[in-house]
């Protein structure tokens, strides 16, 4: 079996070989401790080299060439240093952004997940209807620089893939949130409310035409929406206002999801999302991540109410990985009956942090390969 057909039959509840092996990956803090610990520098497959370190001598499955659309703004913002400070820089980022951080980091760490970056919010690109005008112009997503430009012959060429392709998109809540700023966004949901549906329908559109397009070339494996709209205990907004507002969104992609026969529409939330995903799943959601257990996330708990209609990936508690031995032996464990089960990937719960040592995830992705049919 190959590894599209594993990740699909996973969260689709068939019966795969072996479940996809994906303990998480570090940031640049955690892979500065690895490299002290043992992890070449050379190394450009992490996973594969742990599950080699922890024994694994099945044999690897190989990525692939993916279909980038790109959802960005083009033109972006100049990146660039606006003061530097005693111990702290303000700079701005490509999305418009003015904000400062640590002289630690150069402005590109705002542009990727590098490092987990602390910032403060001093100033967001959409303030005034203006603004916003401006940023519209932004988004044609008929220009051919947001697809390969190869597109037609990529698309034939992947037909016959053997590894997963998609598309990632960002959700109405988390654009808005970029263009106008958490505070701001919260404010104008209760002040302008009409403003708000204005900028979702645009952000709808946008990403509805960018599938439609891509789809003339190509069928994706999966198409993933970002949101980060929950705190720890609950949802940032409450599930009445996320029906009202953004559920219509993500029904109308579903309907090209579902047209254009892609099997998984799957959302990514940090935070508290027991009460999101029976929106979700109104909307034909099937699949989440990374159900950050700090946050009190039970997948065992939302299998027993959500069934098969939600598949999960991720739901490994990093606390545990980090203390090792017996605390993640026992994670693993409880996370067993969900494994079997089906309709789910285990993996850490975001970005391995750096109190991760090499040897505790070396330990921890030998347990996963174990449950998981590599071992």
């Amino acid at each position: 079996m190959n590894a599209r057909e594993r990740f699909l039959k996973t969260l689709l509840f068939d019966h795969p070989d072996k479940v996809p092996l994906e303990p998480g990956g570090g940031r640049e803090s955690t892979l500065v401790r690895w490299h002290r610990e043992g992890l070449p520098a050379t190394v450009t497959d992490i996973t594969e080299y742990a599950y080699r370190c922890a024994g694994g001598k099945q044999e690897w499955p190989r990525g692939g060439a993916g279909f980038h659309v790109q959802e960005r703004m083009i033109p972006q913002f100049e990146e660039k240093v606006i003061e530097r400070r005693a111990n702290s820089q303000v700079v701005q980022d490509w999305k418009g952004n003015i904000c400062e951080i640590g002289l630690e980091f150069t402005v590109d760490y705002l542009r990727t997940t590098a490092d987990f970056v602390t910032r403060r919010w001093i100033k967001c690109p959409v303030e005034t209807r203006a603004d916003w005008e401006d940023m519209k112009g932004r988004y044609n997503p008929d220009d051919p620089a947001r697809y390969p430009a190869d597109a037609a012959a990529l698309g034939q060429k992947l037909a016959k893939r053997e590894h997963v392709v998609g598309f990632s998109f960002s959700g109405p809540f988390w654009q808005l949130r970029e263009w106008l700023g958490f505070e701001q966004l919260c404010v104008l949901f209760h002040d302008d409310p009409s403003w708000v549906r204005e900028m979702v329908a645009f952000w709808e559109a946008h990403v509805a035409r960018l599938m439609e397009n891509a789809c003339r070339f190509i069928q994706p494996d999966f198409v993933h929406l970002s949101e980060d709209m929950a705190y720890k205990e609950h949802a940032m907004i409450s599930p009445a206002m996320t029906r009202e507002f953004l559920l219509p969104t993500y029904q109308r992609w579903g309907k090209i999801i579902r047209r254009n026969q892609c099997p998984i529409y799957a959302m990514d939330s940090d935070g508290h999302v027991g009460e999101l995903i029976p929106i979700w799943i109104e909307a034909g959601m099937n699949a989440c991540d990374p159900m950050e257990v700090a946050a009190g996330n039970d997948i065992l708990e939302y299998r027993q109410r959500f069934g098969k209609q939600m598949a999960f990936r991720g739901g490994v508690d990093k606390r545990l990985i980090a203390k090792g031995g017996a605390a993640i032996e026992g994670e693993i464990k409880r996370l067993m009956p969900l494994i079997r089960a089906g309709g789910y990937i285990p993996g850490c719960d975001h970005g391995v942090p750096a109190d991760v040592s090499w040897p505790d995830f070396v330990r921890y992705t030998k347990l996963l390969a174990q449950t998981t049919g590599w071992m």
